[in-house]
């Protein structure tokens, strides 16, 4: 865990509207700042930042956050890496968070291990420049120079120990750590990419952090990645991604491939909204990284049963990152091509018809469990929905899950309740209306808002005098977060304390409002102050009436000793009464 006080500290370094207007141009909106958002196709801006509360809204697609949620967003980072890339632009080392596991790293040690990929990543470029055949190589491919450089390919020269050239130490246990040498059973190290076309696979920051190798002769493997190291996970990490960023914000559209030559084959033809998966298979965590950037991820793999599996299992672990707004796609290829032979063969403007006219998950979902079913017998419709049940059990949509119910209700003859059923679906039935609360929640709404916009105010709260109101679990949760904290941090230190946690809606929603209004800071004591009083009045005159109550029914020597004393007391605060 990274220390509250340093994320405290960092968002007090960091200015989003400077960190924003790097990515996005803003403009000046009265107090604020204002942009087309960056998350969502628009045409007039309804992307609003505060230079005083330190957090951005859209009025359009809700994207809320502080520095770091726009980072995270932008740029496709977990928490993590968002606060090491912020950390950096500040100049301000991030504390070590203690703990174990394999991507523990010591002081220094993943800059050193970048350090080593960079100087690495040069060497090859040096060697690509001085061998005619893996220019050769390059050409035949039809890769032009802009694109080679765009990538940084390089070539990994045959021999055994070619990176002692460059690194004289080459025992040196970081060469081994990044994945650059292997060691034999008898200890004698050798460089693990050998007379390969090098292709750097470089993070979101712009880091290199692996190599894919690709051999230019005949020869297995064909292609050869870095093992998984301190910096590279191959399951979180998609080649092209950095290259693709513009393209992917123009298109609104991912597309997916199974090799890195694809990538670059794609790109150097014009297409240059392509990534693809690392030596793995599509992961969650890929198609939620894609689906923060865009709304549109197509899968084009090979068309031969290879692809079509691979296509299969990318539909697979990809529904739990759905969500109703956003659409995959799957584009299947003749079987004798691949991306980059088709584009090649078939121009650009050919492959952007397949991409446009991708088939939808739903139809690639249902047409393949159908295709396992004999669906002319009782057996095989009771089949498909066996199939279906562990698909739609994944789906956190239920606009599509609902659409895939009724297709495959007409596919096997049951009806959709009984689908629902067998597959162990909560119907969606519309919530009853809410229950009319004892208070008006306009009190703890404003109350919310003025928390908001001085958060120190949250320790003054008085949990026992706050109404049964949807407001409330929020309010409750920053006078903890507050009071338990020396000093009260600003509304961004808030925000970031909140991710994940239920009310994190809620407050994003009521802090949104503060972008059209203007307290100072006297207005918003003094406003808390009265609210307080007015939430007292009411839980007063609620306790009286209750006491009153029970007096009628029982008598007062009904009531508890305590009873009548507040009894007592909050009769001579009653209107009309003498």
């Amino acid at each position: 865990m990274i220390p509250d006080t340093f994320i405290q500290d960092l968002l007090a370094r960091i200015d989003i509207v400077d960190l924003v207007d790097s990515y996005v141009p803003l403009k000046k909106a009265g107090a604020n700042y204002a942009a087309c958002c960056p998350f969502h196709n628009e045409k007039s801006p309804s992307f609003t930042v505060s230079p005083s509360k330190q957090f951005y809204h859209c009025f359009g697609c809700g994207a809320h956050g502080t520095a770091i949620g726009f980072v995270m967003e932008y740029q496709g980072l977990g928490f993590v890496d968002a606060v090491k890339e912020l950390a950096g632009r500040a100049g301000m080392p991030v504390p070590d968070s203690g703990g174990g596991g394999f991507h523990d790293e010591k002081p220094g040690q993943t800059r050193t291990l970048v350090e080593i990929m960079a100087r690495a990543a040069q060497y090859y470029k040096e060697q690509l420049k001085a061998s005619p055949r893996a220019i050769a190589y390059c050409k035949q491919r039809g890769l032009s120079g802009e694109i080679a450089a765009r990538f940084g390919i390089g070539y990994a020269p045959d021999g055994w120990q070619n990176l002692q050239a460059v690194f004289p130490d080459y025992n040196a246990d970081e060469l081994k750590l990044a994945g650059l040498v292997i060691e034999n059973d008898s200890g004698r190290r050798y460089d693990r990419f050998r007379d390969r076309l090098m292709i750097p696979i470089i993070n979101p920051k712009g880091d290199i952090i692996a190599f894919g190798g690709r051999i230019i002769d005949l020869g297995e493997p064909k292609y050869l990645n870095s093992p998984e190291t301190p910096l590279f996970e191959k399951g979180r990490e998609l080649f092209g991604l950095p290259q693709a960023r513009q393209a992917l914000r123009d298109t609104n559209t991912a597309i997916v491939t199974e090799g890195y030559m694809d990538v670059i084959a794609l790109a150097q033809n014009g297409v240059g909204n392509a990534v693809a998966t690392l030596g793995t298979a599509t992961t969650a965590t890929h198609v939620g990284k894609l689906l923060r950037q865009v709304d549109r991820v197509v899968f084009c793999f090979d068309g031969d049963n290879a692809g079509r599996k691979a296509a299969w299992r990318a539909l697979e672990n990809s529904l739990e990152a759905l969500a109703d707004n956003k659409r995959l796609g799957f584009v299947f290829l003749p079987p004798e091509h691949d991306p980059d032979s088709y584009i090649r063969a078939q121009g650009k403007a050919e492959f952007d018809r397949q991409v446009i006219q991708a088939t939808p998950l739903s139809d690639f979902l249902l047409r393949e469990l159908a295709q396992r079913c004999d669906l002319t017998s009782s057996e095989g419709k009771a089949q498909l929905i066996y199939e279906a049940k562990p698909l739609l059990l994944k789906l956190p949509t239920p606009l599509l899950r609902l659409q895939l119910v009724k297709r495959l209700a007409e596919a096997s003859g049951f009806a959709q309740s009984e689908v629902e059923r067998l597959c162990e679906l909560k119907s969606f039935v519309p919530a009853p209306p809410p229950k009319v609360k004892r208070s008006a929640p306009s009190l703890t709404r404003n109350l919310l808002r003025i928390v908001l916009h001085k958060p120190q105010l949250a320790a003054q709260l008085p949990p026992e005098l706050l109404p049964d109101t949807p407001e409330r679990p929020a309010l409750l949760r920053l006078h903890q977060l507050v009071a338990g904290q020396r000093e009260a941090g600003s509304y961004a230190v808030l925000r970031e304390q909140l991710r994940g946690l239920p009310e994190e809606t809620m407050i994003e929603n009521a802090a949104a409002e503060l972008l059209g209004q203007a307290f100072d800071e006297t207005e918003a004591e003094t406003e808390f102050r009265d609210t307080v009083d007015k939430l007292r009045a009411a839980e007063q005159k609620r306790l009286f009436a209750e006491l009153q109550l029970k007096a009628q029914q029982f008598g007062v020597a009904g009531l508890s000793a305590a009873e009548k004393q507040a009894y007592i007391q909050l009769l001579g605060t009653q209107p009309n009464r003498s």
